[in-house]
């Protein structure tokens, strides 16, 4: 669903008019029923929080997480609604924690072994501050949609006073102008994030959309990085790395993880309109970009200065909509991932774990499942004092995995180490992968227990993209470390600039066989580092090491019927019905009617900015339809992000924006209530309808 529920992303357009669905009693030509597509037909607004969620996590997955890693709902006092966009852990075991609805609040308790925090209001009154940092000199800075804003207590009595402006952002009045941040360097400057604009006729009306930039506590500005999308979260690493996380969307294949220097451009082309301006480090120019519908690292001889993702986030697999940052630099009092990177991700209510390494003067590195089951989107992640962590979180209205639209959780180590993978790094002929206890050498011995593939995304302007060039990586040979602690796997067929999925299916653990916690991670492999080989070399591999050309998705199938079957009369068939899409992950319509058997032309558009399908569902079956979906992973595509399953009834094409698919089929006999859903994942808990089947006259 590319960014679903993000509050950097998920915004959509704000169309002038919703389509509506035609349906007509006689035959009607396909012409009449797009001729319908002015109409107006507003649809009953759903209440997020009275609905069912997104599919929930294993149980037995998060319960073993749970086991390592305790999570603790922060109480929120009622009047408060406290919907996180910024956390900033103060000495003392305290908490200054704003929200998007424009407030900030002093946390006192939230470190109590049984939580009972206090919450008294620090500052209000704000445009949607999404970040927080404390000032050398005292106070704290945050980025409003306007502006950077010192904010000061001068009086010492727990309330703000004074309100400075520190450099004002030029906006245009779109509602997607967000601005993330503001991370403060060793040096006093303040760095900030420019989401670009969304709904109109640009996506950088004004300068510096699209940008990050860098901000002096005197107000001066210094352009640093273009091609920013909605990069909810940035974050400076303790060994001086400026990161940033963006979500999927137009030229943006799936979430990732990018490490920026001054004069990178990191692929969305809006912000180069302003790459002329005086101080910009920016040589690439709106002409310059290369729109081949190729994978990203391929265009970089063409595209002097284009940055690649440090490390992709695969989409539906490692999150949705991804977000804020922390490093764990608490020396251990977190567990035993001392000195990774940790990034949430708001819809799927989840922290990822990310390992970097230069490889060749690049960065790169791997992405890892590290904690679910949270009660709301996971928007920002901070860690404070004794190695504590919190998560503050926001369903922004749009929904996430948790069941709640809001709150603020803590999440501690129990002191008790999983048997998980502890890091995974490159080689000349494979990959090192480090577990946290010793394996079972036996099983940690055979070939088959690993799985090896590689593909990556295409760099085009649509919304998203389906994984592209899938190859599997066959597994040569396989080296256990003595201690068992540590297997080094050398295959053919790796490629520079692409991401490579490591399944784990067969390893168990020495002590009690275990299986593994989370046994597949994804590694960006930008460069591969030179050295000694464990295989050699084939001269053959450049021959055979082809990826295969995927299935095409949308091919017509007996459940995708795009041609009338025997027995239709007339083209159009018995009934015609015209469906399509409206902002908020909505069908414009949510109840269609038909008679039993009717022969059926269905016409569904597309009118929204991301990707969606039409799947009709036996009754009561969308949502089990629905979760398959979610669990197809990086083969969704291929799919066209539909499950094989009986209760699959009939389906369209996945559409991208404004694009138009018809099926033809005959209606059930049996009369009921049929779920029709949007399976793309994570969409089908908002997206969904009924076709009634109503008996024949």
């Amino acid at each position: 669903m590319t960014s679903l529920f993000s509050l950097s992303s998920v915004c959509r357009s704000v169309r002038p008019r919703a389509l509506t669905c035609a349906l007509a009693q006689r035959a009607w030509p396909l012409a009449g029923l797009l001729a319908a597509l002015g109409a107006i037909s507003p649809a009953a607004a759903q209440n997020p929080s009275a609905i069912e969620r997104f599919i929930q996590p294993v149980a037995e997955r998060v319960e073993r997480e749970s086991r390592s890693w305790r999570r603790t709902p922060l109480p929120v006092p009622e009047g408060i609604v406290l919907e996180v966009s910024g956390i900033l852990p103060v000495p003392g075991e305290r908490l200054l924690v704003c929200t998007r609805r424009g407030e900030i609040w002093w946390v006192d308790g939230a470190y109590e072994p049984e939580p009972r925090p206090r919450f008294s209001r620090f500052a209000e009154g704000l445009h949607e501050p999404l970040g927080i940092a404390a000032a050398p000199g005292g106070g704290v800075y945050v980025a409003q949609r306007q502006e950077v804003t010192l904010i000061e207590d001068q009086n010492g009595d727990g309330r703000a006073d004074s309100y400075r402006t520190v450099f004002k952002f030029p906006i245009s009045g779109s509602y997607h102008e967000y601005a993330f941040g503001p991370v403060a360097a060793p040096d006093g400057t303040l760095r900030v994030a420019m989401n670009v604009a969304f709904g109109g006729a640009t996506q950088s009306p004004v300068p510096w959309r699209g940008w990050m930039l860098e901000v002096s506590p005197d107000g001066r500005m210094t352009p640093i990085a273009a091609g920013l999308r909605s990069p909810a979260d940035l974050f400076r690493t303790s060994n001086g790395l400026w990161l940033f996380s963006d979500n999927q969307g137009e030229w943006v294949g799936s979430g990732r993880i990018t490490e920026v220097q001054s004069g990178d451009f990191v692929g969305h082309p809006a912000g180069l309109a302003w790459a002329h301006l005086p101080g910009s480090p920016v040589k690439l120019r709106p002409s310059d970009v290369v729109a081949a519908g190729e994978p990203m690292h391929a265009l970089v001889p063409k595209m002097p200065g284009l940055k690649p993702p440090t490390v992709w986030l695969p989409h539906t697999v490692m999150g949705i909509s991804n977000a804020g940052f922390f490093e764990d630099v608490s020396g251990g009092a977190f567990g035993p991932y001392a000195g990774h990177l940790f990034v949430s991700d708001q819809g799927q209510s989840k922290i990822l774990r990310i390992t970097l390494e230069q490889v060749r003067g690049v960065w790169q590195g791997a992405a890892y499942f590290f904690r679910e089951g949270f009660e709301s989107g996971v928007l920002r992640v901070r860690q404070g004092e004794r190695g504590v962590v919190f998560a503050g979180e926001t369903a922004r209205g749009w929904g996430s995995v948790g069941p709640k639209q809001y709150g603020l959780e803590r999440l501690e180590w129990t002191g008790h180490v999983p048997f998980d993978v502890q890091e995974v790094t490159a080689q000349p002929d494979g990959f090192l992968i480090r577990f946290t206890q010793p394996v079972d050498r036996e099983s940690a011995a055979q070939a088959s227990s690993y799985v090896l593939a590689g593909f990556t995304y295409k760099y085009h302007g649509a919304y998203g993209s389906a994984p592209i060039d899938r190859m599997a990586c066959p597994i040569q040979r396989v080296e256990v470390a003595a201690d068992g602690l540590s297997v080094r796997i050398a295959a053919h067929c790796l490629r520079e600039g692409y991401i490579h999925e490591i399944k784990l299916p067969g390893i168990r653990s020495a002590a009690g066989a275990e299986t593994i916690l989370h046994p597949a991670l994804y590694y960006t492999l930008n460069r591969i580092p030179e050295g000694p080989r464990i295989i050699p070399a084939d001269p053959k591999e450049v021959e055979w090491c082809v990826a295969a050309v995927p299935a095409k998705a949308n091919a017509p199938s007996p459940k995708r019927p795009t041609r009338p079957g025997p027995g239709w009369k007339v083209w159009e068939g018995d009934r015609q019905i015209l469906l399509s899409t409206r902002p908020g992950l909505k069908f414009d319509r949510e109840l269609l009617t038909a008679k039993a058997g009717e022969k059926v032309l269905l016409v569904f558009r597309n009118d929204d900015d991301m990707l969606h399908n039409f799947v009709l569902c036996a009754p009561g079956r969308g949502n089990a339809v629905g979760e398959a979906a979610l669990q197809l992973g990086v083969e969704a595509a291929e799919r066209s992000y539909v499950p094989a399953s009986d209760d699959v009834i009939v389906h369209t094409a996945v559409l991208e924006p404004g694009a138009t698919d018809r099926i033809f089929f005959e209606a059930p006999t049996q009369p009921g209530d049929y779920d029709y859903i949007c399976s793309f994942p994570g969409h089908s808990t908002l997206m969904r309808g009924i076709l009634r089947v109503v008996p024949k006259d």
